[in-house]
C-alpha cells in the first residue's frame, strides 16, 4: 500500500519510483530526487516501584519515536540543495484510552503528532554545508546518539508521570545528559570525514525560577560540536567536543544579565565485537534532564549548576545480536549542594532479525538519592521496523 502510494503520488508529480529495501526514492524530471523513510516502534513496559509501591504495565513508544520522513534534493548553480520534514508520532494515549480532544479534567486524550524536522540544507563544492531550520540541538548531541537505549526503552521516570506519559520514554535523558531538544538554527559544518567541525547560531530559551523570569534574549545561543574518528582494522574510535553559550535577562534595560554555559566531552571505541562508550557534561544556567525547562536560577541572579555522565558497553554475541549494559547519572546544584541526583542501570538484548527488523529486551533501574530514595524497575520489550 504505501509503495502504491508514493507511486501514485510519482505519477501525479510527472516522476518515475523505484522502491529500494530501506525507503523509497524518486527521480524527478527536473534533476531533483524525493525521498520517503522512517520507522514504526512499540515497546510493552512493565514498572514496579519499591517497597510496595504501585505496578504499571503500558505498550508505548520508546525513546526513538515512530518517525516519516521526506526528503527533497536537488543541485542547481554548482550547490546541493535539499530540504527535510520529519513527523514523529506516539503510539501511546497518555492516561486516556480512545479518546478525542481533551477529558474533563483538561487531560489532553489521544496520540500526539510532533513536528520535529523542517529544515533546509545547502552543500558547498568542499562539502561544507549550512543547514537552517529546526533540527536537533548541537550541544549533547553525540551523547544521545551514541546511548544504546535510543534503540529501546531505559528509564520512564518514576511515578505515574513517567509511567503513563503520552511522549517517548527518557532513554538516559535526565540520566546522564540532558536533552539537547530540536531548535530553530542556522548551523554550518565542515565536510564530513575523520574530523568535522559544526558550529551554529540557535533560537535562544527563556526561563525562571528563583525569583526572576529571564525572558529578554537580545542575542542568539551558540551551540558547537567537534568529532574525530580514526579506524584501523576491526578496531574504531571517536571522540567528540561539544560547548553551548547564552546570554539571558530579566528586563529589558537594566536588571540582570546571565550567561548560561555548557560542555560536554565523549568517546568511542570499538576493539573488535566490543564497543565501550564513555561521556560527561557540565553546566551552569541550564537546568536538568531538558535543556532549559526548569531550575536555571537559584536566587535572582545566581545560576544552578549541573553535571552527569554514562558509561556503556555492548558487546556483540552474534552477527545479528548485541548485549548491552550501562550506567549513568545526572546532578543538579543551588549554590552547590546537591538537590537533584537521579541515577539508571540498563541492561539490553538487541536482535537484528531482519535487515529492517529489531527485536529489543531492555530492563532498568532508576532511581534517586533525594527524599525516600524512590526506585523503580522497568521491564520491555518491542519492535522496532526501520523502512
Amino acid at each position: 500500500m504505501k509503495r502504491l502510494t508514493l507511486l501514485l503520488l510519482g505519477l501525479a508529480l510527472g516522476v518515475s519510483a523505484t522502491a529500494r529495501a530501506q525507503g523509497l526514492t524518486m527521480q524527478m524530471s527536473n534533476g531533483w530526487s524525493f525521498s520517503f523513510s522512517g520507522n514504526v516502534n512499540a515497546f510493552w513496559v512493565f514498572s514496579k516501584q519499591n517497597n510496595s509501591g504501585p505496578a504499571n504495565s503500558s505498550v508505548r513508544t520508546g525513546l526513538l519515536p515512530a518517525f516519516a520522513t521526506f526528503e527533497a534534493k536537488g543541485k542547481e548553480a554548482g550547490l546541493n540543495l535539499g530540504v527535510h520534514f520529519g513527523f514523529a508520532p506516539q503510539i501511546n494515549n497518555g492516561p486516556a484510552h480512545d479518546q478525542f480532544g481533551a477529558l474533563p479534567n483538561g487531560i489532553q486524550a489521544g496520540a500526539q503528532i510532533d513536528m520535529r524536522q523542517v529544515y533546509l540544507t545547502i552543500g558547498f563544492k568542499d562539502g561544507s554545508q549550512i543547514l537552517a531550520g529546526r533540527e536537533l540541538g548541537l550541544f549533547s548531541r553525540q551523547n544521545i546518539l551514541q546511548d544504546m537505549t535510543l534503540f529501546g526503552v531505559g528509564a520512564v521516570g518514576i511515578g505515574p508521570g513517567g509511567t503513563q506519559a503520552k511522549g517517548t520514554t527518557l532513554g538516559r535523558i535526565a540520566y546522564g545528559y540532558i536533552y539537547p531538544n530540536f531548535v530553530p538554527q542556522v548551523t554550518y559544518s565542515t565536510k564530513p570525514g575523520q574530523a568535522q567541525l559544526s558550529i551554529g547560531l540557535f533560537q535562544p530559551s527563556v526561563f525562571g525560577g528563583g525569583g526572576g523570569a529571564y525572558n529578554v534574549t537580545k542575542i542568539p545561543r551558540v551551540e558547537a560540536e567537534f568529532t574525530y574518528n580514526q579506524k584501523s582494522g576491526k578496531n574504531s574510535y571517536m571522540f567528540w567536543l561539544g560547548g553551548l553559550w547564552q546570554s539571558t535577562s530579566n528586563n529589558p534595560s537594566g536588571g540582570n544579565t546571565v550567561s548560561s554555559f555548557g560542555g560536554t566531552a565523549g568517546i568511542k571505541a570499538g576493539i573488535s565485537d566490543l564497543s565501550v562508550v564513555v561521556n560527561g557534561y557540565i553546566g551552569k544556567g541550564l537546568g536538568t534532564g531538558l535543556l532549559f525547562s526548569g531550575g536555571e536560577v537559584v536566587n535572582v541572579d545566581t545560576l544552578s549548576k549541573s553535571d552527569g555522565g554514562y558509561a556503556q558497553l555492548l558487546y556483540k554475541v552474534g552477527p545479528k545480536t548485541n548485549l548491552g549494559a550501562s550506567w549513568g547519572f545526572s546532578r543538579l546544584k543551588f549554590r552547590d549542594a546537591v538537590v537533584s541526583n537521579v541515577y539508571s542501570y540498563t541492561a539490553g538484548i538487541y536482535h537484528q532479525w531482519t535487515k529492517s527488523l529489531k527485536l529489543v529486551f531492555e530492563g532498568t533501574q532508576e532511581g534517586s538519592t533525594g527524599g525516600g530514595r524512590p526506585k523503580q524497575i522497568d521491564l520491555s520489550g518491542g519492535f522496532m521496523l526501520f523502512f
